[in-house]
C-alpha cells in the first residue's frame, strides 16, 4: 500500500488534506472565522498535509493515511452513537406523556 502512497505523491496530498480538513472542522472549528482567518488556516493545513505526506511517502513511512482514516471512522462510529442515543431519549420522552 505504501508503494501506491509513494506512486501518487499528489493524490496521497490530496487525501491527506481533506482528511485533516474534516477532522479540522468536526472537531477543532468552534465557530466560523473571518474569510482571511480561514484563508490562513487552510493554508497552513495544505503545508501540513504537504508535510504528513513526506512522512508518509519518505524517511520513516509514518502510516498517517491509515492512521487518518482510523480517527474519521472512529468520529463516525461516535456520531452514529449520539444520534441512535437521541432517538433513544427521544422515543422514551414521547411515549411517557
Amino acid at each position: 500500500m505504501n508503494e501506491w502512497f509513494a506512486q501518487n505523491f499528489w493524490i496521497t496530498c490530496l487525501l491527506i488534506f481533506v482528511m485533516i480538513s474534516y477532522v479540522y472542522n468536526k472537531v477543532f472549528r468552534t465557530r466560523r472565522l473571518p474569510l482571511l482567518k480561514t484563508l490562513i488556516v487552510y493554508i497552513l493545513l495544505a503545508v501540513s498535509a504537504l508535510m504528513l505526506t513526506l512522512f508518509q511517502v519518505l524517511g520513516p513511512q509514518i502510516p498517517i493515511v491509515p492512521s487518518l482514516a482510523f480517527a474519521i471512522l472512529l468520529m463516525m462510529i461516535l456520531r452514529i452513537r449520539y444520534f441512535i442515543e437521541g432517538r433513544r431519549k427521544k422515543n422514551e420522552a414521547s411515549s411517557t406523556k
